[in-house]
């Protein structure tokens, strides 16, 4: 199925998306349901790579890219997190390979990702304190 019709059902489906081209906008609430229905239903089969952002004081924003496997077919999902309360379900279920991508971002921004199987810091070292690339880290000789 081809893109603008798959948007299209989707927006049917989950009428609290917004969408801009390739770029899905879904409630947090969605996500997972969202994600699980893009692969199981409409083949988007490989998390080319996940991140996030920070948009402080209010939120991070969580930007999945998704495509299928030998074909030019690519979704950009991206859904709002609470700054205050940072959690996000965990991808790992869908795409066994979020797990190290998560885990990046939890020891970088300090989201945390609700049923990962090994939620712990990938670069820094476990006394480390903070999250460097969250906008308000304050280091020696950085950012004011």
């Amino acid at each position: 199925m081809p893109l603008p019709e798959i948007i299209t059902e989707l927006k049917a489906k989950y009428p609290d998306i917004e969408v801009s081209g390739e770029i899905v906008t879904v409630p947090l609430n969605q996500l997972t349901q969202l994600m699980t229905e893009l692969k199981e239903k409409h083949g988007y089969n490989f998390l080319t790579n996940v991140t996030a952002v920070d948009y402080p004081p209010d939120y991070f924003e969580m930007v999945y890219n998704l495509s299928v496997v030998g074909a030019p077919d690519m979704i950009q999902v991206k859904t709002k997190v609470d700054r205050n309360r940072p959690e996000v379900p965990s991808m790992v279920p869908i795409w066994g390979g979020a797990i190290w991508q998560e885990r990046e971002i939890y020891d970088l921004l300090g989201i945390t990702f609700t049923n990962h199987p090994d939620l712990r810091r990938i670069l820094l070292d476990d006394n480390w304190e903070g999250h460097p690339l969250r906008k308000d880290y304050q280091w020696e000789g950085g950012r004011e």
